[in-house]
């Protein structure tokens, strides 16, 4: 075996024959004897089995397990992370911005919604946020298929075990009731209890008067404050304005969000206070409410 001192990367391109791959490796130190290479590929008939893409080679490695890797195309990949709560548009940036994703080309939202058979028009919500491994060979499209693959089983499996009497009439309705609860939520203690408000809420017909879908409804016109003038702004997606839920989810829920929708904590609460240390305070009455109002956010 030919030690290396240091990772070293090699790139075999789609159609690279097994000379030019051996001088490569070769090149690259990966081997000490090109014709040895290519005569032991040739012996075991792998050949014409070697596999494009780009490889880390690491250690003391001889040519039977260099073949290997090149065979079962064991290629070097990236990671892509994106946290729950962001929006759809904030995952595809950052997917194409990412260094290692070669194709920043991405399809139109209804090609590949047509392309993956969803059933929905539009993307909020239905891409799974996580972290995703990738080689430089795929395109967005990939990452894309696998992440709203994800939502979708996760989705179907906690509807499937939903609690009873639920006001959602659809999962789709507990995707965007998830997606306001990951946007509400500081503190994972607390997403139950505050799936319990909105759905006690929706069960009374109040209003969900919920900030972060009037932000999502503002769109690029939100400067991270909320005006007064801005509840009474009539979107489709002012919770102040309308009852029941907005027209689609507002974020990119993550697992957790989406079984707190489906399993709400029960009690009395009817609503809450962010404190300002990422919890809340919650109250069964309005005159409660307004005490916590003016204690936590008026600071009177």
């Amino acid at each position: 075996p030919l030690p290396l001192t240091q990772p070293v990367i090699v790139s075999i391109a789609p159609g690279s024959g097994l000379s030019g791959v051996s001088k490569k490796l070769f090149a690259a130190g990966v081997i000490a004897h090109a014709e040895s290479f290519k005569y032991y590929a040739k012996w075991r008939q792998l050949d014409r089995h070697i596999k494009a893409g780009e490889y880390q080679f690491s250690g003391a490695l001889n040519s039977v397990e260099v073949l290997a890797q090149l065979v079962t195309g064991k290629v070097l990949e990236y990671q892509f992370t994106v946290p729950e709560g962001l929006t759809y548009k904030d995952f595809i940036d950052l997917l194409v911005q990412h260094p290692a994703m070669l194709d920043k080309s991405v399809p139109e939202t209804s090609d590949w919604m047509t392309l993956l058979h969803s059933r929905w028009s539009h993307p909020e919500g239905l891409l799974f946020p996580s972290t995703y491994r990738f080689a430089r060979h795929n395109e967005p499209i990939d990452i894309i298929r696998q992440a709203y693959m994800q939502q979708q089983e996760i989705l179907q499996q906690a509807w499937a075990q939903r609690a009873p009497d639920l006001p959602y009439k659809t999962p789709y309705e507990a995707l965007i009731m998830a997606s306001i609860i990951e946007k509400e939520t500081g503190q994972a203690s607390e997403r139950n209890t505050i799936a319990g408000v909105f759905v006690r809420r929706l069960q009374k017909g109040m209003k969900l008067q919920t900030d972060p879908t009037v932000i999502y409804g503002m769109g690029e016109a939100f400067d991270g404050n909320i005006r007064r003038k801005d509840l009474t702004q009539d979107t489709p997606y002012n919770t102040y304005v309308h009852k029941g839920l907005p027209p689609t989810p507002i974020a990119l829920p993550g697992k957790a969000a989406i079984e707190a929708a489906l399993h709400p904590a029960g009690g009395l609460s009817l609503f809450f206070v962010a404190k300002g240390d990422g919890s809340h305070v919650f109250a069964q009455t309005y005159p409660e409410h307004q005490a916590n109002v003016r204690k936590y956010q008026l600071k009177q």
